[in-house]
């Protein structure tokens, strides 16, 4: 399918890993030109190379600086004026600990991430888009906003907040052509993933069928989803082709989620 955003004005924010550069992949691969968005100026680089490598064509430009405070934010902001599209990608755990070793810095430090950080972007760059009448934003939540995890309840807890922001400022675009919308990646070979899997010694699939009994149970797919998948979701919500899409919360989980809605 022709996605049709050649030309689009794209940034993804945390892009130089995982599902945010799959996202930033499948952007460029339909013609959009996108922001690549890191703490360093070296990961920025490795990932518009990693990009170019597998797309020579790719539209590709860089910005970094870190999204989750207000003055990496500026730096945003002034290297990139207006937006066609916004992909909140940028997150974290970042500590794993049982509930009751959480400290309130632990708590306030994963807010500012995975909560603020879309809030802030979006703040600045909706108002444009409201303007022009069009644009898109996305946010990346997770599975764990609806199902909250008990090894890490202040993750579950933010990116239930992230479902909510997205649903906010949808209801705040009545009869527009700016779309808000919130993707619930399940399980996903990314960062995290791949690290547990090194320390744990297992093989994959050893590590997969132990996996999803032991803490994801309900899945109906049992397995780890490819960033490539989560990818595919946002690219499409990108688009004009999903222009009856709005403040939704769409999942790409495998099934994980039990219920209809």
């Amino acid at each position: 399918m022709n996605l049709d955003i050649t030309g689009k004005e794209a940034l993804v924010t945390g892009s130089t890993a995982g599902i945010g550069i799959a996202i930033a992949a499948a952007l460029a691969e339909q013609g959009a030109h996108v922001w690549i968005n890191g703490r360093t100026q070296a990961r920025v680089d490795a990932a518009i190379a990693t990009i170019k490598k597998a797309q020579p064509k790719a539209k590709l430009s860089g910005v970094a600086a870190d999204v989750t405070n207000a003055a990496g934010a500026k730096v945003v902001f002034a290297a990139v004026p207006e937006l066609d599209i916004l992909v909140n990608n940028v997150g974290t755990v970042n500590v794993r600990k049982p509930f009751d070793e959480l400290t309130d810095a632990d708590w306030t430090e994963l807010f500012e991430i995975n909560v603020m950080s879309g809030v802030r972007m979006t703040r600045h760059y909706l108002p444009a888009m409201r303007k022009k009448d069009w644009g898109r934003v996305i946010f990346i939540s997770s599975e764990s906003g609806v199902q909250i995890p008990t090894e890490f309840v202040h993750y579950g807890v933010t990116k239930a907040a992230v479902n909510a922001v997205g649903r906010g400022i949808a209801e705040t675009l009545v009869s527009s052509g700016v779309t808000v919308n919130t993707v619930l990646p399940g399980p996903t070979w990314a960062q995290g993933a791949i690290k547990r899997l090194a320390e744990s010694g297992k093989t994959e699939t050893e590590f997969n069928d132990e996996f999803f009994p032991a803490l994801r149970p309900t899945s109906l797919q049992r397995r780890f989803h490819r960033t490539e998948e989560v990818a595919n979701m946002v690219a499409y919500l990108c688009s004009p082709a999903a222009s009856g899409t709005h403040g939704a919360a769409l999942r790409v989980e495998g099934g994980l989620l039990k219920g209809i809605l």
